[in-house]
């Protein structure tokens, strides 16, 4: 309300034991609504009125109970009636015991809502009401007001452009039980091409093996192997504006797939590997108008390691992480970015979520295409 907007607020009659509505009736200066069949407007339908008149819906704080209500589309009580019957964004915030939060029911339904287009404020790490410590604790205020201005604020910025992304690690046969793979799940890709489809871009997301559900309006192209993802990106990567290399590529190869399961020996085994094709290096000789950029996975000398990928691969920019720091890498939901520019710029970003993460490289993605236009018009 101090930055100028007009606030309605729904609660749900658990909600209400809580804290009561004449509250936020005193606050906003509206009538709340709880039960369905409130009309504070008589002869409008209050659910139908509120999701229609909405620029945004702010969930917050959402338990895992509304969590899983609202990812099945349940229309049982007045907020979950509005969010099933507004096309304004959703914005949520959730709120509970750790356990809960880390449940892998409650984790499916939040990758169900964000396939959606449902974007969340991640709980932090504190001490809950029980005693219990972990995340689960709702964002801060000053980060959940933040978040909706700059929800409200965004605007399609990449229209038109054409983003080519990789995701997720391939895995490359040994036999047909048997791979050579590595840890990666395909969430930081999988991110990049969320924030890339919420500013408007045409995305085609070339994923490896993962169980993430894709974001909303993004095309994907389901690979297993290395060389099944060169193609894929080598078929797509003419069409692109900006080619983001964000997959965990094995670099190597089994020489062979044996036709049949190895049965276990008493003798060593001598497994012989053979080179896998550089996919982003590859790219780069044949670009002719597009943005490049790479991540780095590193482990040592991890900003030396990156600076020389970034030169040998003539990159626009290069996206590091330490996978051997805690919160950063592979299977987890954080991790902590350093943006390397090709002119020489070094950008430390702090440790968040993966997808606060790819908004900040689509900032920067943003910037160095406006320069780009701005030097091609000059």
């Amino acid at each position: 309300m101090r930055a100028g907007h007009t606030v309605r607020v729904v609660m749900t009659p658990e909600a209400t034991r809580l804290i009561a509505p004449a509250t936020f009736e005193a606050l906003t200066g509206n009538p709340v609504t709880v039960d369905v069949f409130d009309e504070p407007v008589r002869g409008q339908i209050a659910h139908i009125r509120l999701a229609q008149e909405s620029d945004l819906v702010l969930i917050a704080p959402a338990t895992a109970h509304t969590l899983a209500r609202l990812a099945l589309g349940l229309a049982d009580d007045m907020l979950t009636t509005l969010a099933l019957a507004t096309r304004a964004p959703i914005l949520i915030a959730p709120a509970m015991n750790p356990a809960m939060w880390t449940h892998p029911a409650t984790q499916a339904h939040v990758q169900t809502l964000q396939a959606r287009g449902v974007e969340f404020i991640d709980p932090t790490y504190g001490i809950m009401a029980c005693g219990d410590e972990g995340w689960g604790k709702i964002a801060d205020t000053p980060v959940i007001v933040q978040a909706v201005q700059n929800r409200l604020n965004r605007s399609e910025t990449l229209n038109g452009v054409r983003i080519l992304i990789t995701a997720g690690p391939t895995y490359e046969p040994i036999d047909p039980v048997r791979f050579v793979g590595n840890r990666s799940s395909g969430k930081m890709g999988y991110a990049v091409a969320h924030a890339a489809r919420e500013r408007g871009a045409q995305v085609v997301l070339v994923s490896g093996p993962s169980a993430l559900h894709p974001p909303a309006g993004v095309q994907v192209i389901k690979v297993q192997t290395a060389q099944q993802m060169y193609e894929a990106v080598s078929e797509q990567f003419d069409a692109c504006d900006v080619f983001i290399a964000t997959a965990a590529v094995a670099d190597y190869r089994p020489e062979c797939m044996l036709p049949y399961k190895r049965k276990r020996r008493a003798s060593k085994w001598t497994l012989k590997l053979v080179p896998n094709p550089d996919i982003l290096g590859t790219m780069a000789q044949r670009r002719t108008h597009q943005l490049l950029v790479g991540f780095a996975a590193e482990t040592d000398k991890v900003l030396e390691n990156a600076q020389y990928k970034l030169r040998t691969k003539d990159l626009d920019l290069l996206a590091l992480n330490d996978v051997l720091e805690p919160g950063s890498g592979f299977e987890v939901d954080t991790n902590r970015l350093t943006l390397l520019y090709a002119d020489g710029r070094v950008q430390p970003l702090p440790q968040m979520s993966k997808l606060e993460c790819a908004r900040h490289l689509m900032d920067a993605i943003e910037s160095l295409l406006q320069r780009s236009e701005g030097s091609s018009e000059s």
